[in-house]
């Protein structure tokens, strides 16, 4: 029932006193309720930021590059753990021990045999980043003592040192567990930076997109303040018109009504601004606490535009050649190469060359007897320096050299491995021929769209200017009395339909060049390829 009255009214069909105040009414406490939400928030401490220096503040304080970047971080400490493996391990025992043993023959000369040993050595081992060897060296000592008769060296001091080279042949020569996952920590560190640079690109884009969002909201705001004016300026000029007796009183509802819409039009655009404010604040902020935060951005730059043309082929060239996704998939198929290499490897037989020099020497007091068991005739002192001469002296020598092989009989597990691994790299390279595909048609799209909309601003520039001329006219012609309100009111709104026509037109071109220097350098996601695993090793 209210719409109808209120649609008589603007229609100029007479209605009753109280309808027409009631209609009033609802107008004025409408404008009142727009008015009041229309107010800005308390001012406080104001920043201007320039594009680029919302760019440095994000790569300064952004949270999310904050925790990007402690992954290379992460990935150095992975190669150093992988490093480990090959750096020389140090090993060392001391023990004692005392045992009594029952005689059980007459030649252990009594009823119980005692022998009390101490034992003491150390090593020294490490493995060779070529050729999957590894050496060795153990220095070894022991002194024994005795109540045996029949002990020649009583108490006793042995002492040797062994020198061990393992070499394999086949399995574990190329490469082996150590080599494949330092290769692999290596690559990884690669792919973090990779990774640090795709975040560090997106959040480039994401705030300079913010940063045109907070502009042409600033400008939709100044753009709707002009219409507020506009349309209270056409309230006083009709309340002039009806105390001069040329306008009826019932003509200032339309008007009235056009500036309350307006009002809450720019209500919507004053939230639209603080939303776009609030988005731009998350991405330059390194908290709450931040002083940016409380603050009022107020965007100092303004739209450019560059009608040069731009080379879509060589756009895509460059994408092909540096961005971060097609460069993180080819460093994951290297190490799917890595791990494949790996996988082999554990089809091979098992064949290893082990050497061995060995030195040693005996020292101790000696017991030099007649015949076996029988009494002493002479003792010669010594002592753990004899055992350290002879081995220095090198004087009882022994090596070793020996092969061993095993290979499993039938197809193993290792060789099905191997197996799978080869489809899946083929399958990781048709990936990667599909994502170079994807970016060059991301590109052209991008490239695309830039030429779109600067034909867009052309056209919408034109009908806004078009739609500025049509309300001057028909401001020209209300002036005199040949068009009415509700024309005026009418071209108002196409003014304004244009213009935000023309905003939205000028803020896709300024995306659409975001996008396409995005575009050649990185992707929002961030793209997966399968990672093959190397079985065995």
């Amino acid at each position: 029932m209210k719409f109808v009255t209120l649609l008589l009214v603007l229609m100029g069909i007479a209605v009753p006193a109280t309808a027409q105040n009631d209609a009033e009414a609802r107008i004025a406490a409408m404008v009142e309720q727009a008015a009041a939400a229309a107010q800005e928030r308390p001012a406080g401490r104001t920043v201007r930021l320039t594009v680029d220096d919302a760019v440095s503040r994000a790569l300064e304080n952004n949270l999310d590059l904050a925790v990007q970047r402690l992954n290379p971080q992460i990935a150095d400490l992975d190669v150093a753990s992988a490093h480990a493996a090959f750096l020389p391990t140090f090993d060392s025992s001391l023990g004692s021990s005392l045992r009594a043993q029952p005689s059980t023959t007459q030649l252990d000369g009594g009823q119980r045999v005692i022998t009390d040993s101490t034992n003491f050595s150390a090593g020294i081992g490490q493995a060779l980043r070529w050729g999957g060897a590894s050496v060795e060296a153990a220095f070894s000592n022991n002194r024994n003592g005795t109540t045996s008769v029949f002990s020649s060296f009583n108490p006793s001091y042995r002492s040797n040192l062994d020198l061990i080279y393992t070499q394999p042949l086949l399995r574990g020569f190329k490469i082996d567990s150590s080599r494949q996952r330092l290769e692999v920590t290596r690559i990884n560190r690669e792919v973090s930076d990779i990774d640090l640079r795709r975040m560090v690109t997106n959040t480039e884009a994401a705030v300079r997109s913010a940063y045109w969002d907070l502009v042409i909201a600033s400008e939709a705001i100044a753009v709707q303040q002009q219409f507020v004016e506009l349309a209270e300026s056409l309230i006083a000029d009709n309340q002039a018109r009806v105390e001069l007796g040329t306008l009826a009183p019932i003509d200032i509802i339309q008007s009235q009504a056009e500036a309350a819409q307006r009002r809450q039009v720019l209500t919507e655009a004053l939230q639209i601004r603080r939303t776009a404010e609030l988005i731009l604040k998350r991405l330059l902020v390194d908290g709450t606490g931040d002083e940016l935060w409380e603050a009022t951005i107020t965007p100092v730059d303004r739209p450019t535009f560059d009608p040069t043309p731009i080379d879509i082929e060589a756009a895509v060239g460059t994408a092909l050649s540096q961005r971060t996704d097609i460069s993180r998939s080819r460093r994951q198929l290297d190490i799917n190469d890595i791990n494949l290499r790996a996988a082999r490897d554990t089809t091979l037989p098992a064949l290893d060359v082990r050497a061995s020099y060995t030195m040693q020497g005996i020292g101790g007091t000696q017991f030099v007897r007649s015949g076996l068991g029988g009494d002493v005739d002479n003792i010669l002192p010594g002592g753990y320096g004899d055992a350290l001469n002879q081995l220095i002296g090198n004087d009882f020598p022994a090596w070793n050299v020996a092969m061993t092989l095993s290979y499993p009989l039938g197809q193993s597990a290792a060789e099905a491995s191997y197996a799978r691994a080869q489809v899946q790299i083929r399958q990781t390279q048709a990936q990667i021929e599909q994502m170079e595909l994807q970016i060059a048609t991301e590109v052209t799209n991008a490239g695309l769209q830039i030429q779109s909309s600067l034909r867009r601003i052309e056209a919408a520039t034109a009908a806004r200017e078009l739609a500025q001329q049509q309300l001057d006219a028909e401001q020209s012609k209300f002036e005199v009395g040949a068009s009415t309100n509700f024309f005026v009111v009418q071209f108002q709104r196409d003014l304004a339909d244009a213009q935000r026509a023309e905003l939205q037109a000028i803020l896709d071109y300024q995306k659409a060049r975001i996008e396409f220097d995005r575009a050649q350098r990185t992707s929002l996601a961030q793209g997966g390829i399968i990672i093959v695993t190397g079985g065995g090793n």
